[in-house]
């Protein structure tokens, strides 16, 4: 399975838009506009079809995480057990 079939999987079982899918990927700090997110959702066939790459997929998935879960909460640094003193 292609990364592109994967995104349009994702697009469709998720209701996505291609304004959802902008912000999700901006979420990652990954930008892209919606002309070239339309590239990879044509068919193979088609002569603007632009394959998609790996990066753009690993940022969907995890702007996608930050989307669905909210973002990370800070790390809190550990305190030095008592035992030492």
């Amino acid at each position: 399975m292609s990364n592109n079939e994967v995104m349009k999987k994702l697009r469709v079982a998720l209701s996505l838009r291609d304004d959802d899918i902008v912000e999700i990927l901006k979420l990652a700090n990954f930008r892209t506009t919606k002309t070239e997110l339309s590239a990879i959702f044509r068919s193979e066939d088609h002569p603007n079809y632009v394959q998609c790459k790996d990066q753009l997929l690993r940022n969907f998935l995890n702007g996608l995480v930050i989307h669905l879960r909210g973002p990370m909460p800070p790390k809190t640094p550990k305190t030095e057990s008592k035992e030492n003193s």
